[in-house]
């Protein structure tokens, strides 16, 4: 259970929206890894399974490693000028690039 990272009622509508055009038992998967501008980005894809140390949410996976880099955060879903897009605010990010994928520890 995903319990220190909280889930707009925008972000949840979202993930429940993409889902539906998806086989029945796929997850939204959020995950940080290395790379970007900044040294770590958010990722955001689908997956069939659910391994061992994920944490879940709902049909929401988060590996224990990014889980740990998102306590505290917020997982939103945001429409601009510039696009719709799933935004993070991440207390614990020293900086991030202009875009809002990127970020620093």
């Amino acid at each position: 259970m995903i319990k220190e990272i909280k889930f707009t009622e925008n972000a949840l509508k979202q993930i429940k929206h993409l889902l539906s055009s998806k086989d029945n038992g796929s997850f939204f998967r959020i995950a940080i890894k290395g790379g970007g501008c900044s040294g770590f980005q958010y990722d955001f894809s689908f997956d069939k399974s659910q391994n061992e140390d994920d944490l879940r949410h709902e049909n929401i996976l988060i590996d224990k490693t990014s889980a740990d880099l998102l306590k505290g955060s917020e997982v939103d879903f945001v429409k601009e000028l510039i696009g719709d897009s799933f935004k993070i605010n991440n207390p614990q990010s020293k900086s991030s690039c202009g875009c809002g994928v990127s970020f620093s520890l």
